[in-house]
């Protein structure tokens, strides 16, 4: 029997546990993997890459709610259903079907949409030196392109942000205090998804939400009502959140280095995609990728039974100094390989590319109209566990003449 390593442990199920602090990275410093409560965490990004690719490894996120007390009710059985965690030919069957809509041709001809809506949130509080970014900004920026993108009345951002913030709290380690207020948020946003099918029945539109209606009803065996239904929960509750979050975490990211601002302030043409990506490696909102093994294999020296679950560290990986030079660095100007902050193999995130598109618009926008970028001490931040983000983000600046 081949012996396995010493390794340290990380208690990730701990409110204060930080992917950025120093015990991860002595852990990551010591080996490729450290042990958890809930399986094992993957440091390295040579590890992180292989790992990612290998067909021995499904998706591992359905234990999620089991592994904190939360068994059956609304949510469970919404996540049970979820892209997220189908796997096979499931998965890829409804994965295919939906491909099409969310494609840089579909998105492309947005982007006028989302700089005017940047610009008009910006106009808002510009000439008063500071805000509160992520209620004034991220939450109304985020939610109304969901809307834009679906065909949702933008009257509505309000109630479905508060709905996608509440079903984000299920992807926390709160998630057994929350189940109540998520459960009730699955109901409510099952029931609104209901009324838009019922209106797009009646009343087409040139929009995503008008193409998945009419696939599932061109040929009923593509998509059944339920999984319609599950999957429009699903990008109400994803289009949103990780937007609002992940334009916190670059703009706290990027505050940090005014040179880089400054850099892509001067010439978004040439950085706007880049400070997308660097902003996305150091500082994701996604803090790690679960996988699980779907059978006993030997990766390196390490035995992996089946049923383990492995948790790919997305942010320690793509800031391992192995594989990047300068790495809690952000470099408008480096080559850099590819982070994960969007998952990988199979379960590649559905909607990179409208993330990637209203990210960078929202970056050009702020960092052209904005100079002497901070953020407040008094920042609220959600805990360092599965996805992450700003309850509250105070900053100050300089409007630019």
């Amino acid at each position: 029997m081949i012996q396995q390593p010493t390794t340290l442990h990380l208690d990730i199920s701990d409110e204060y546990f930080r992917m950025d602090s120093e015990e991860v990275r002595k852990a990551r410093a010591t080996h490729w993997y450290a042990r958890t409560d809930w399986g094992i965490a993957v440091l390295s990004y040579e590890d992180s890459s292989a790992l990612l690719k290998s067909s021995r490894l499904t998706q591992g996120s359905a234990k999620w709610p089991a592994q904190h007390g939360v068994v059956g009710g609304h949510f469970d059985d919404w996540w049970q259903k979820t892209l997220l965690v189908l796997e096979g030919g499931e998965h890829n069957r409804i994965r295919r079907l939906v491909n099409p809509a969310f494609s840089p041709r579909r998105i492309e001809p947005l982007h006028a949409e989302f700089e005017d809506l940047a610009d008009s949130l910006i106009d808002e509080w510009i000439d008063d030196g500071g805000t509160e970014f992520a209620g004034r900004f991220a939450a109304p920026y985020a939610t109304r392109i969901l809307c834009k993108i679906l065909g949702i009345e933008e009257r509505e951002w309000k109630k479905i942000h508060e709905l996608a913030s509440t079903i984000g709290l299920g992807l926390g380690i709160t998630i057994n205090e929350n189940i109540a207020r998520i459960d009730h948020a699955i109901v409510e946003l099952t029931e609104f998804a209901e009324d838009l099918v019922r209106n797009r029945r009646k009343s087409p539109k040139n929009d995503i939400l008008s193409t998945l209606v009419e696939t599932r009803d061109t040929d009923a065996g593509k998509l059944s009502d339920q999984e319609l239904i599950n999957l429009i929960i699903l990008l109400i509750f994803a289009g949103i959140d990780t937007t609002r979050n992940q334009l916190a975490l670059a703009v706290e990211a990027f505050a940090k280095q005014q040179d880089q601002w400054e850099k892509l302030a001067h010439d978004p043409d040439r950085y706007a995609a880049k400070a997308v990506e660097e902003a996305l490696r150091v500082n994701p909102i996604g803090r790690w990728i679960s996988r699980e093994a779907s059978e006993t294999f030997q990766h390196k020296e390490r035995t992996i039974e089946q049923g383990t679950t492995l948790h790919l560290f997305t942010m320690t990986s793509a800031t391992d100094p192995a594989a990047f030079e300068n790495p809690d660095l952000i470099d408008l100007d480096a080559e850099r390989a590819p982070h994960f902050a969007f998952g990988g193999g199979l379960h590649h995130c559905l909607g990179h590319f409208v993330a990637r598109a209203d990210i960078g618009v929202a970056l050009t926008k702020l960092s052209t109209r904005m100079t002497d970028l901070r953020v407040g001490a008094d920042a609220e931040w959600l805990p360092d566990s599965g996805n992450t983000g700003a309850n509250k983000l105070p900053i100050t600046f300089t409007p630019r003449p």
